[in-house]
C-alpha cells in the first residue's frame, strides 16, 4: 500500500514532471555533449559574414568530435539566425539562457546586438565566449564571464592610420556606418588620426540600408581626399565603394576586417582591386602557419560550399580556443571552473596564432596585419 500522504504525492509528482533543464546545475551533463549556443546573422545585410564565421566554427567542432571530442565528450553547437536584428538576437539569447542545458554562449555577432545582450549575460554569469565585435564599448572591465579574442577596432584603426602616416598620406576622409559599430570605428580612427598628426577633411555616415551611400560618395569625392577610411560592412560597403569608384576611380580605400568577406569582394569585382584591408587572423591561404593547415583540412572535410576566408578562419580559431580552455577545465566542467580555466590560459599558440587571456575588456589576441585585394579578387600581403 502507498503510505504517502495524497498532498505529498501530488507535490512529488509535480516535481518529477518539471523540465530537466530547469533543475540542472550550471555545469555540463556528466556524460552527454557539452552544449553551446550561438545567435548570429545567417541572413540579412551581414548574413554572408555570419555564415562564414559559423561554418568555420562548425567544421572545427566536427573535427574535434571526430577525434573523440573534448575529454571524451562531444561539443554540440546550436545556432539561431538573428538576421543582424537586435530584437531577434535578444530573443535568441534569452531563450538560450533560459535553457540550463546550454553551458555557454559562443561567438554571437554584432556590436549593436552584443551591446543589448551584455547586461543580462553579465548578470547571469553564463560564459560569453568570443563575441564578434571589435568595439571597445562592448568590452566592459567588470565582466569576468565575457571573453574577447579578436583584436579591437581601435587596434585595426591604429594599424591603418599608422600605415597612412608611414607612406605620407595626410588628407583623409572617413565614412562609417550609422550604428554602434560604425561610431566605434569612427572614434577609434579619429583618435589615431590625431595621434599621427594627420587631417580628417570629411566625415560622413551611411545608413544600414545603404540608401544614402551614393550621396556620401559624392560628398567624399568633392572633398578631394588622398585616401578614405571605410568603416562599413555588408550592403553599405558595396553600395559606397561602387559609388565612390564612379566618382574617383583611383582613390585609395582602406577598410577594417569586417568589410572583407569573400561575398563582398566578389560582388565588388574590379571595384575592390587595390583596397587595403586590415585583418585580425592570418591569410587563410598561408599554409606556412600550422593553424591554417589545420583549418584547411577541417574545411575540406566539412565539404563546405563557401570559399575559405578570413572570417571562416576566425570562427575556426574561436572554436579551437574554446575547446582548449574547456579541455583544461576537466571532464565535468562547471561554468565557474571553465571561467577560471580560460582566465588561466596564457600564451596559447595554436600554430602561428597566439592568445593570452589577461583581464576583462582586453582582447586575448593582438594580431593585426594589412592585406590588399589583388586584380583577381584575392587577398595578398
Amino acid at each position: 500500500m502507498d503510505s504517502l500522504h495524497p498532498t505529498r504525492r501530488r507535490v512529488l509528482g509535480a516535481l518529477a514532471a518539471l523540465p530537466l533543464a530547469s533543475t540542472l546545475p550550471a555545469r555540463a551533463d556528466d556524460t552527454g555533449p557539452i552544449k553551446i549556443a550561438q545567435s548570429i546573422a545567417l541572413t540579412g545585410p551581414l548574413g554572408e559574414l555570419g555564415q562564414a564565421m559559423h561554418q568555420g566554427a562548425k567544421v572545427c567542432f566536427a573535427a574535434i568530435n571526430a577525434k573523440g571530442g573534448v575529454n571524451g565528450r562531444p561539443i554540440e553547437l546550436t545556432v539561431a539566425d538573428d538576421g543582424y536584428d537586435v530584437k531577434r538576437s535578444l530573443a535568441n539569447v534569452n531563450g538560450f539562457m533560459e535553457d540550463r542545458s546550454n553551458f555557454a554562449l559562443f561567438n554571437c555577432m554584432g556590436t549593436p546586438m552584443i551591446e543589448a545582450m551584455l547586461p543580462k549575460v553579465m548578470e547571469s554569469g553564463i560564459p560569453f565566449f568570443a563575441p564578434f565585435s571589435g568595439a571597445l564599448s562592448v568590452r566592459p572591465k567588470n565582466a569576468r564571464n565575457v571573453f574577447n579574442i579578436r583584436a579591437s577596432y581601435a587596434d585595426e584603426a591604429e594599424q591603418l592610420v599608422q600605415h597612412l602616416a608611414t607612406v605620407g598620406i595626410k588628407r583623409i576622409a572617413i565614412v562609417y556606418q550609422n550604428n554602434a559599430f560604425g561610431k566605434e570605428v569612427f572614434t577609434a580612427t579619429q583618435q589615431a588620426i590625431t595621434r599621427y598628426k594627420l587631417e580628417a577633411i570629411a566625415t560622413l555616415t551611411v545608413e544600414n540600408d545603404a540608401s544614402d551611400a551614393e550621396a556620401a560618395a559624392k560628398k567624399i569625392a568633392a572633398a578631394a581626399p588622398e585616401a578614405v577610411l571605410v568603416g562599413l560592412a555588408g550592403k553599405p560597403t558595396i553600395a559606397f565603394v561602387k559609388a565612390v569608384r564612379q566618382e574617383r576611380k583611383g582613390l585609395q580605400l582602406y577598410a577594417l576586417s569586417i568589410m572583407g568577406s569573400a561575398a563582398t569582394i566578389a560582388t565588388l569585382g574590379g571595384d575592390a582591386t587595390g583596397m587595403t584591408i586590415s585583418q585580425i587572423v592570418p591569410l587563410p591561404s598561408n599554409m606556412s602557419r600550422p593553424v591554417v593547415r589545420d583549418f584547411q583540412l577541417a574545411w575540406k572535410a566539412g565539404n563546405v560550399a563557401l570559399e575559405p576566408s578570413h572570417l571562416a578562419l576566425e570562427g575556426y580559431i574561436n572554436a579551437r580556443v574554446f575547446a582548449e580552455t574547456l579541455r583544461r577545465a576537466g571532464r565535468n566542467p562547471t561554468r565557474s571552473s571553465f571561467i577560471d580555466s580560460t582566465w588561466g590560459t596564457k600564451n596559447l599558440d595554436l600554430g602561428g596564432f597566439a592568445v593570452n587571456f589577461s583581464e576583462s575588456a582586453v582582447n586575448a589576441s593582438r594580431f593585426v596585419e594589412l592585406t590588399m585585394v589583388s586584380n583577381n579578387g584575392r587577398f595578398i600581403r
